[in-house]
């Protein structure tokens, strides 16, 4: 049965950040009208890199099961605030499923900062690693 969770595990991890991976491509090729598009909202176009690095960098890292728990917990954050900022303004054509999608989302990687990534993972890697060598490192 563990093989299984652990199995599980990996394809939950390689699912959960497809959305993020692509989304945060797209704003790297598309930089100057996802900038303008933030600041029309009311959002400082110099978030963009950072919103770039979790949506993209972060996403790769939940693929990989690398610093797992606390990536989870700031795309938890994220994707709630972008509910807010974006998308919960009920008058516009989609909002309400792009809010509730950003609910699911946040659900989602609340279990995983809970649960953490499971034995076939990066972090699994370094945990077992540093074990061995008695170096205390919490990932």
């Amino acid at each position: 049965m563990k093989k299984f969770e652990d199995v599980g595990f990996l394809i939950a991890r390689i699912l959960m950040p497809v959305l993020f991976i692509v989304a945060g491509w797209g704003k790297i090729t598309g930089y100057a009208g996802t900038q303008q598009y933030m600041e029309s909202m009311g959002v400082p176009g110099f978030f963009l890199p950072l919103t770039i690095l979790l949506e993209f960098g972060g996403g790769l890292a939940i693929l990989f099961g690398f610093l797992t728990r606390f990536t989870a917990i700031v795309t938890v954050i994220f994707t709630l605030l972008t509910a807010f900022l974006f998308h919960s303004d009920a008058s516009v054509a989609g909002n309400s499923i792009n809010f509730m999608k950003n609910m699911s989302i946040a659900g989602g990687y609340l279990l995983l900062f809970i649960t953490g990534p499971g034995a076939l993972s990066i972090d699994h890697l370094l945990r077992k690693k540093t074990k061995l060598t008695g170096a205390k490192v919490t990932i």
